[in-house]
């Protein structure tokens, strides 16, 4: 990952990503986001909850001997000294700050979460609702320094299909975008992307390339026989990117893409990590995995992030939508909220009088 972490223009579409997550002039993100969005919640950050379960669950799991284990940890701990809490806490290299209470829920944390993972493992369990998970990873036109107005025009459409029951990557899609409004890709966007002018002035506009994946996955049946969730890395790919270029296309935001996983989210909330460690290369290199083909071509990352969001199922975490798009504002969606798939995808009707 040295060389991917190193490179300039990696570097440089990372900070202009965060910075186009910040712009709140054309979409408003909800201030307790990460207080409501709690994704993977069967490692809860809170000790002395009950572990959370999918509806179709009884209550007479929770006989499972691995919730005896936690019982008796808990115990042992509870009988802790002050000083032994925190040897116990260095020998796991975990912080030790904080008082009596804290450095217990600390340690009450970290054991039932490697005795869930453990448990998972063993069973070889799987995400539970969904029967697939799409990855998408726009790669868009964009300048070195872009204007606080730029309109991004997606230049390439990819999707990576996951099968959470077989824990594989199944399939693929990828279509290159023809640009519109600035049909001339600037020299920093193919340094970046790799996508040629070339490749784009071949390719077909945004409306008929979005036909094209609402076929393949109507093809592969995702939302009528499979149940099924988009995936992106962060917010910007579905707030920002897919909503501008609906805007440009004057077509409506397609249904199907309304509400996804961000993998950050998750990925924090799971490995108990802040938001500065949920960058990509971060991901993979914590979980000791290296960036497998060209950074920044829209398919590459997407199989990327794909393979972080199948470890994260092998872990134990059953990744559930977080954020969702209403009325053009990014908004988290709560962990209490209903566990649901995208429904059957349909083409988006136009929208003769949408504004840029």
């Amino acid at each position: 990952m040295v060389g991917f972490d190193k490179d300039p223009f990696s570097l440089r579409m990372d900070e202009h990503k965060e910075n186009i997550n910040k712009d709140t002039n054309m979409f408003k993100s909800d201030a307790r986001e990460d207080d409501m969005a709690k994704p993977c919640s069967r490692v809860s950050t809170t000790e002395e909850s009950a572990p959370q379960i999918s509806p179709s669950q009884t209550s007479s799991e929770f006989s499972d001997p691995v919730y005896k284990e936690i019982a008796l940890a808990n115990g042992h701990i509870n009988r802790m000294t002050k000083d032994e809490l925190r040897a116990k806490l260095a020998e796991l290299k975990l912080d030790t700050r904080g008082v009596k209470d804290v450095m217990k829920k600390r340690l009450k944390s970290h054991y039932k979460k490697q005795k869930l993972m453990q448990s998972v493992a063993a069973e070889g369990a799987t995400d539970t609702y969904y029967d697939y998970i799409c990855v998408v990873d726009f790669e868009a036109t964009c300048e070195e320094d872009n204007p606080p107005n730029f309109l991004h025009e997606i230049i390439e459409f990819p999707m990576v299909l996951i099968n959470t029951h077989t824990l594989e990557i199944v399939d693929s899609f990828q279509e290159y975008v023809k640009p519109e409004l600035n049909p001339q890709l600037t020299d920093f966007c193919v340094q970046l992307t790799g996508i040629t002018q070339k490749t784009v002035d071949e390719a077909h506009t945004f409306p008929t390339v979005l036909q094209r994946v609402v076929v393949w996955l109507q093809e592969r049946e995702l939302g009528t026989k499979y149940k099924y969730a988009i995936l992106t890395d962060g917010s910007w790919d579905m707030s920002k990117f897919l909503n501008i270029q609906c805007r440009i296309s004057r077509i409506r935001y397609p249904q199907f893409a309304k509400k996804w996983i961000n993998i950050r989210k998750s990925y924090g909330n799971f490995y108990k990590v802040p938001r500065a460690q949920t960058k990509l290369s971060t991901m993979l290199e914590k979980l000791g995995l290296k960036y497998e083909g060209r950074p920044h071509s829209g398919l590459d990352d997407s199989r990327n992030i794909a393979r972080i969001a199948l470890r994260m199922l092998q872990d134990g975490c059953q990744l559930r939508v977080n954020e969702r798009m209403h009325d053009g504002k990014l908004l988290p969606v709560p962990s209490s909220a209903p566990v649901e798939g995208a429904p059957p995808p349909f083409n988006p009707r136009s929208r003769d009088k949408t504004k840029i």
